[in-house]
């Protein structure tokens, strides 16, 4: 990504509404799909300025790889965390059989090659470990947030499961989230595009908006992991090595 889009990043992933509900959303699906037993060890793929690090650490032993230097730096000193540096599939060291949990949280459209970083990963889980990924879905909302994240896609809940499948996988469970904002994000990337808008948008709305947003979509950490939501503008997806 750009460097002033890891620097806006780490100035709202704090408070904004869609930060801050997505990790509830997140805590609650590993409670739920990722089977962690006592002294876990987590990876996280693609940290960034390391907003979901402290998160993970309540599950367990984490260890982060972010391949951009000012990124990585505040992600290490926000955490404590000696964050790797690195690009995957064929960039980054890492023990086989290590992690009970490995995630790329909003990472795998970013990755050109999707299928060669999962297949990269694959042999670092250890015996019963569990995959968790989330990606922006419906390429239909492709829009100029998109290009200056520097996304390469965004998924269908079928193109999803078939690169995991393609990639030594099975999965387990699979659910859209962001559903009950999905009418109002979806309309105001569709007027974006019609009034030819550029750049991201993920400034902060004045508080009581912020608020009531992250607890319209903070709500839906009672569903996911349970319930599989049609639609939505992410996908969150749990997988395990097809060969158990």
């Amino acid at each position: 990504m750009e460097r002033a889009v890891f620097d806006r990043m780490a100035e709202i992933d704090g408070e904004h509404w869609w930060f801050a509900a997505r990790r509830e959303i997140i805590a609650n699906l590993i409670e739920r799909q990722a089977g962690l037993g006592e002294a876990a060890r987590i990876l996280e793929v693609g940290a960034g300025t390391g907003s979901n690090l402290e998160l993970l650490m309540r599950y367990g032993r984490v260890d982060a790889i972010e391949p951009d230097d000012q990124a990585r730096a505040l992600a290490s000193a926000r955490s404590g965390i000696a964050v790797k540096g690195g690009l995957l599939p064929h960039g980054v060291q890492l023990d086989d059989g290590a992690y009970d949990l490995i995630v790329l949280l909003d990472v795998l459209e970013h990755i050109p090659d999707d299928l060669g970083t999962l297949r990269a990963l694959l042999p670092k889980l250890a015996k019963g470990g569990r995959f968790l990924v989330t990606v922006p879905a419906s390429p239909w909302m492709w829009s100029s947030h998109d290009a200056a994240h520097h996304h390469h896609r965004r998924y269908t809940a079928a193109s999803l499961t078939r690169v995991f499948d393609d990639a030594g996988y099975r999965v387990r469970y699979r659910s859209h989230f962001n559903t009950v904002l999905f009418p109002l994000i979806a309309g105001a990337r569709l007027a974006g595009k019609l009034l030819k808008r550029e750049g991201g948008d993920d400034a902060i709305p004045p508080k009581p908006l912020n608020s009531l947003l992250t607890k319209l979509f903070g709500a839906e950490r009672h569903l996911v992991g349970r319930a599989r939501l049609p639609f939505g503008v992410s996908l969150a997806l749990v997988a395990e090595s097809a060969k158990r």
